[in-house]
């Protein structure tokens, strides 16, 4: 499955096109453009599982970098300071990583 068996790929052309700028990823925005706000739990679920590369249940930090190539593979990568952001704010329980509940909490704040 891809994403864009679950968005619209025009949603999300033009939402990584809003990003490109180093430092200029909002989440919350990010999530809206895409469409994912708007999305069942069981699509949100299944978006989780692609942007999990490794299948770990769990994104985690190197994963969090590379993001925006889950919704795009020409997209660019998060900056540092992005992923440790994106991190601290769906690292609900302070483990390191994002589990399928926090992701839907990620989801919901925008």
């Amino acid at each position: 499955m891809s994403m864009t068996d679950l968005l619209g790929a025009e949603d999300i052309k033009k939402a990584v096109g809003v990003f490109t700028a180093v430092d200029s990823f909002d989440y919350k925005k990010f999530f809206q453009m895409v469409g994912l706000k708007k999305k069942s739990p069981d699509d949100i679920k299944k978006v989780f599982h692609i942007l999990d590369k490794d299948k770990s249940g769990f994104i985690e930090e190197d994963e969090l970098g590379f993001i925006l190539k889950g919704f795009y593979p020409d997209a660019r990568d998060l900056s540092v300071t992005e992923t440790k952001m994106l991190m601290a704010a769906g690292d609900k329980n302070g483990d390191g990583k994002i589990d399928v509940d926090e992701f839907f909490s990620l989801v919901a704040e925008s």
